[in-house]
């Protein structure tokens, strides 16, 4: 089955949360509302004519100022025995800035949502493990906004880890080597 027939399976099956299928140089993606991403995410896996048994990747965008809706989670799915994959993105607006996690489906969803909350700050509702892991417990915002600041002063409020390699970096400067 070939990526554009498979977008429009999924609108016939969930007409009222397809909001778009768009097709660009043999790819395709399905814009989906997010209320009912575990149903859809599920038929895809499950379906036997579409089987897609692997999530190859699982990521935030954010679109500040430039769509209504500012975050999608994009999913890469891919069928081993089919040999065919698909692109869905899930819109998230910031003021309910969640949606229902795919773990259970595909367990290395896992590490992918962590990674996407970490870096943008979206709640995956129902994983089981929702916490950072690339960033310290103790880090203040989300760095892949677009909001988020580039450089700033902030003192006293500096994050104390960076602070803290700052000194030891200092302190190591003796054993750099001059010359070279």
């Amino acid at each position: 089955m070939n990526p554009l027939d498979i977008g429009e399976l999924i609108r016939e099956r969930f007409p009222s949360e397809v909001k778009a299928v768009h097709e660009f140089r043999g790819q395709v993606s399905v814009i989906i509302k997010k209320e009912k991403i575990k149903d859809i995410m599920r038929f895809l896996k499950e379906s036997p004519e579409l089987d897609f048994d692997f999530l190859e990747d699982l990521c935030g965008v954010d679109y500040l100022g430039r769509k209504d809706v500012r975050f999608e989670v994009v999913y890469h799915l891919f069928s081993m025995r089919h040999r065919h994959m698909i692109r869905i993105k899930a819109e998230v607006p910031e003021d309910d800035c969640k949606i229902d996690t795919v773990t259970d489906l595909w367990k290395g969803a896992n590490w992918h949502e962590r990674e996407c909350f970490d870096l943008f700050g979206i709640v995956f509702t129902g994983h089981p493990d929702l916490r950072r892991i690339l960033l310290p417990e103790d880090w203040e915002g989300h760095p892949l906004r677009k909001d988020y600041p580039l450089k700033s002063d902030l003192g006293e409020l500096e994050w104390k880890g960076f602070k803290e390699v700052l000194e030891v970096a200092e302190k190591n400067k003796i054993y750099e080597m001059k010359g070279t």
